[in-house]
């Protein structure tokens, strides 16, 4: 369930979800963590800068990457103490999520540096705006090729999860990017 309401995600595993995927990495009420911790449901942290009303009204950074980094240290380090397990967390960098274009290219080119975390990461970055901004393609729809090729750049840098509106696309796109790195062990 993609929620930041405690109340919404404890609906949802009672119906059967497994894992919580929350933009804010809840700022918003303690409670988020025990439900997570009590159901044993996956947790996805992103990173937000700002509130979803006003994250891209001059989204600014140090070191984007640096500061993100240092977030996710003090997420986690509160997410454990909250007695949520360290193997039910993912970590998502929410490229989009109050950022500009520079700072989404600078997490992307830097993912590997989040490994120093110890958590898995998810990538979302279908259709996403920045690709209009970069790439001057309009329609949402039309963004396609660009997530796809976000997704095989984050299989390189080991990313573990990819969040997609294009499934079929992006899983045929991933095999292949696969059968390829397999070419290249022969």
């Amino acid at each position: 369930i993609d929620t930041r309401k405690v109340q919404v995600a404890r609906e949802a595993i009672k119906a059967g979800a497994v894992v919580i995927n929350d933009i804010e990495a809840n700022r918003q009420d303690p409670a988020m963590w025990e439900v997570v911790a009590d159901s044993g449901a996956g947790y996805v942290a992103m990173h937000m800068q700002g509130s979803p009303g006003s994250m891209q009204h001059s989204p600014h950074y140090g070191d984007v990457v640096a500061d993100v980094t240092g977030f996710f240290k003090d997420r986690l380090a509160q997410i454990l103490l909250s007695g949520v397990k360290k193997e039910q967390v993912m970590l998502d960098v929410g490229i989009g999520f109050g950022k500009t274009l520079d700072h989404n290219l600078a997490l992307l080119r830097r993912l590997g540096e989040f490994h120093s975390l110890g958590q898995p990461l998810l990538l979302g970055v279908s259709r996403k705006s920045m690709f209009q901004t970069l790439l001057g393609v309009k329609s949402p729809t039309e963004r396609m090729p660009a997530g796809i090729a976000c997704a095989c750049w984050a299989m390189r840098q080991n990313v573990a999860m990819i969040r997609t509106h294009d499934v079929g696309e992006t899983v045929q796109a991933l095999r292949m990017w696969e059968a390829l790195q397999a070419i290249e062990q022969i």
